[in-house]
């Protein structure tokens, strides 16, 4: 066996390995969230991530509901809505009316950081929509934030006209990402995740590169020791 048969498989894979080092980005989703805001007696307000979507969560009078645009991986890592105002702040000015139910809503239209390329994302702001006791909270939604937009799968595209294009896209992870927590924007950190902060491979790929180089020499030593 020739030093040329070991060397060039080796030097095959490691130029695959080192092909696939700029595509190896995570993958996250420019869409609104939705929230529920969970107040006890016990407990400070909190935002938990809606387990129903808008168009089958039915809210009660005094419920606080909240929208937050922006993009993220999954839900664990999703941009909560900023702002603590309250059921009794947001509905301060609209009276209880029988048959009907108050629901208080945050809408959070994001950061530039995650507004599509082109758009300039509204302020925050709140709403309360006064609604049929049996209405959902696409309803209270229709009442106060309209033109909403819905793709052909009922999920929700727009609100307030905002974006006016899009709806669900995939956007490669190269830019920093907003903060889960109300109020703060969390700023990138180059020793997290899986590149090294500069767009380089990460330190697991680098090894990967130099365990098949170690490979490679140690073909090419065999052969020599071969031939000799």
């Amino acid at each position: 066996m020739t030093c040329r048969r070991l060397v060039l498989p080796v030097l095959c894979l490691l130029l695959a390995v080192l092909g696939t080092a700029g595509q190896a980005q995570a993958v996250g989703y420019r869409y609104w969230s939705f929230w529920d805001r969970n107040s006890t007696a016990d407990t400070a307000d909190t935002w938990v991530y809606a387990t129903q979507g808008p168009s089958t969560a039915r809210p009660s009078d005094g419920d606080v509901q909240g929208f937050r645009f922006s993009v993220s991986e999954d839900s664990k890592d999703s941009a909560k809505p900023r702002g603590a105002a309250d059921f009794a702040t947001i509905c301060a000015k609209t009276p209880a009316r029988e048959g009907s139910k108050r629901v208080g809503l945050v809408l959070d239209f994001g950061t530039t950081a995650d507004a599509p390329s082109g758009s300039t994302p509204p302020s925050p702001r709140t709403a309360c929509a006064l609604i049929d006791d049996d209405a959902t909270t696409a309803d209270a939604l229709a009442a106060v934030a309209k033109p909403l937009r819905y793709d052909t799968n009922a999920l929700l595209c727009a609100i307030a006209g905002y974006p006016t294009t899009g709806c669900g896209e995939p956007v490669a992870d190269d830019r920093p990402k907003t903060s889960a927590s109300p109020g703060t924007e969390a700023k990138s950190n180059p020793s997290e995740g899986k590149g090294n902060g500069d767009g380089g491979p990460s330190v697991g790929l680098l090894a990967g590169i130099a365990a098949v180089a170690a490979l490679g020499a140690a073909a090419t030593w065999q052969a020599r020791r071969r031939r000799n």
